[in-house]
């Protein structure tokens, strides 16, 4: 059987500064400027979350996209749609929440909770311009 790859695209918004508490403020100023505004800044983020694997017999899918849409809401969109993402979710406590660590943060959510197929990607635009991917190790 062909390996097929499904995406589903969900999109949610979402407050964070870049700090790291390590660092000196001048520091973080300098690293990361506007995006280390301490009253924070938010985004439009687009998520895409992409499953590998063949194609059921008896139904055609590599994953029922109900199921994959679910379980993006329960496991991803309620934790962090509007939301202050070094504040308010649980998953990302201790995190700098640059697109890079949010990428990896919310694979580590989802790929051990798929009820069919496997993990391929998980990619998060955090503008039109600025994305970053994860495909596991």
């Amino acid at each position: 059987m062909p390996t097929v790859y499904v995406t589903r695209r969900v999109h949610f918004n979402a407050a964070h500064r870049l700090h790291n508490p390590a660092k000196s403020d001048a520091w973080n100023a300098e690293t990361f400027g506007p995006c280390n505004h301490p009253n924070w800044h938010g985004h439009n983020y687009v998520l895409e979350v992409t499953v590998a694997g063949e194609p059921d017999p008896d139904t055609g899918y590599v994953i029922d996209l109900g199921d994959l849409k679910a379980l993006l809401e329960e496991r991803i969109l309620r934790k962090v749609d509007h939301k202050n993402l070094n504040l308010d979710v649980d998953f990302l406590r201790g995190v700098i929440p640059s697109t890079e660590n949010l990428v990896v943060a919310i694979w580590n959510e989802l790929v051990d909770a798929l009820p069919r197929g496997r993990l391929h990607c998980v990619r998060l635009y955090e503008t039109e311009r600025n994305v970053a991917e994860y495909r596991g190790e």
